[in-house]
């Protein structure tokens, strides 16, 4: 049996109840917004800093469409096409209404400027044809956006189309927008689009269509450099944003702003409020070694230790708790050794309770020593 041992060290951090339903309510004495719903949310640890009817379902209009993103990049990730590959158009794809970039039928378009032309111009003819390139038919790919959603976790939404155009079965919330976006941010490849203010599409007869963000806060609030709109009738307008200023990146939420000018204000303000009285603090990194541990039998005598991902909690500016950092590692590790391989773990907590636990690996290979290399130490050490 190996003999683990187990080290606990307190960090005294700067922080705010932000994890307890006090202090939710009490964040909305400190910001509001008369939008029906929204939300702010920490990227890196995903607590929400404020909210406003988070899970009350409401049309979202082209928000919709993040969802329609996040797939597509997905399958960019997974290699199943590249930004080159060629996407055939169908007249059901170029007739879509509302915001478009006017595709033609029976051509065929790149896959980047139609990802491009959703991402920027919230485009309902090219998202419908991502969704039938995928799947063959928007119905089908429909079906697959709803499976995602509920392995993301999002437990108030239901999509009807890959456009957001108005249905009534179709609904989303603030808390479930967030969660979304959080997962499209992981994707570099979004990022490469998102931060366009201005471009075009040129289309294979040679036409252009301007492509213009429409997200203003893009162009006018610093650190902006994602989001989604969206607007109808029925749904009001909306906006997902997100921004990063130093090492915190924070995503808001406005759904049912009475107008375009109000969603940009509100999130503004939410995203202002979260910089102002919020931080980020790394209580686990990965690029930091945990502890040197020394090898038995192997050609190495001893191994840095690492966190396989980072922990960086969120924290109010001027207030103060503990966190424990409880390491259990084994007093020496055992050769062979595989890069990567899990060799203990640290569990973070707070006020007693596990808020994380994270495997502990080696970043190295480390063979098993022969008798050769057994005697030749013995000699050296004599």
């Amino acid at each position: 049996m190996k003999k683990f041992i187990s080290s606990s060290f307190i960090v005294l951090l700067a922080f705010s109840l932000l994890l307890s339903p006090t202090f939710i309510a009490r964040a909305e004495s400190d910001v509001d917004i008369i939008s029906k719903s929204g939300l702010l949310m920490d990227y890196s640890s995903g607590e929400v800093l404020f909210e406003k009817n988070p899970t009350l379902h409401l049309p979202i209009a082209s928000m919709v469409k993040m969802m329609t993103i996040l797939i597509s990049l997905e399958e960019y990730e997974e290699g199943n096409i590249a930004l080159d590959s060629l996407i055939s158009t169908t007249e059901n794809a170029s007739g879509m209404g509302g915001s478009q970039v006017f595709i033609d039928p029976y051509v065929e378009y790149t896959f980047e400027d139609l990802l491009k032309s959703v991402i920027m111009a919230s485009a309902n003819d090219a998202s419908v044809a991502l969704a039938e390139y995928f799947n063959g038919n928007e119905k089908s790919f429909t079906n697959r956006m709803n499976k995602r959603a509920k392995e993301l976790g999002m437990n108030d939404t239901n999509y009807a189309n890959c456009t957001g155009l108005p249905a009534p079965e179709q609904y989303s919330c603030a808390k479930d927008c967030a969660i979304l976006m959080r997962e499209i941010l992981k994707h570099e490849l979004y990022h490469k689009y998102s931060t366009i203010w201005m471009d075009e599409l040129t289309h294979p007869s040679g036409r252009k269509t301007e492509l213009v963000n429409t997200n203003k806060l893009i162009r006018y609030f610093e650190g902006c450099d994602g989001g989604k709109t969206g607007s109808t009738n029925e749904a009001g307008c909306c906006l997902t944003a997100s921004a990063k200023r130093g090492d915190m990146r924070l995503i808001s939420v406005i759904i049912g702003a009475e107008n375009s000018k109000t969603r940009f204000n509100e999130s503004s303000l939410l995203l202002n409020y979260g910089f102002a009285n919020f931080e980020n603090k790394f209580l686990v990194d990965v690029n930091t070694p945990i502890s040197k541990l020394p090898i038995s039998k192997g050609k190495m005598e001893n191994c840095d230790v690492y966190a396989s991902e980072n922990f960086v909690a969120i924290m109010k500016k001027g207030n103060n708790t503990t966190y424990e950092t409880n390491v259990n590692l084994p007093t020496t590790l055992k050769a062979p050794l595989k890069n990567g391989q899990k060799v203990g773990s640290v569990k973070v907590t707070k006020d007693g309770n596990i808020v994380k636990e994270i495997d502990l690996i080696v970043k190295t290979d480390v063979k098993h020593s022969s008798y050769f290399d057994s005697a030749k130490k013995v000699i050296e050490n004599w």
